[in-house]
């Protein structure tokens, strides 16, 4: 199981315009074969920030998602949405 973190910043104008973009696919990731979970969070502070966290059953059916029709879709509406560059992160849990 490895957990995936994406933060993203994007423009005052564009946030619903995201959120409407993540909740129309969300559904789909959540169902795409080997994703577990996943969520979309604001940061408390700046609202033009977001995460997404998600849990995968293998690095490789992360980068199926990730080179899938799916995902192209999504990140080709999403990404002309940023100020600022995303910054992602594969992480393993030491305690729990």
């Amino acid at each position: 199981m490895i957990k995936r973190i994406v933060k993203m910043s994007f423009k005052p104008e564009s946030i619903e315009v995201f959120k409407t973009i993540f909740e129309t696919n969300w559904q789909f990731i959540k169902g795409f074969d080997g994703c577990e979970h996943v969520e979309l969070l604001q940061d408390e502070n700046n609202p033009s920030i977001f995460f997404t966290y998600s849990l995968w059953q293998s690095e490789e059916h992360l980068n199926t998602y990730r080179n899938s029709e799916l995902f192209n879709n999504v990140w080709a509406g999403t990404k002309i949405l940023f100020n600022a560059k995303p910054e992602a992160w594969t992480v393993k849990q030491l305690l729990f």
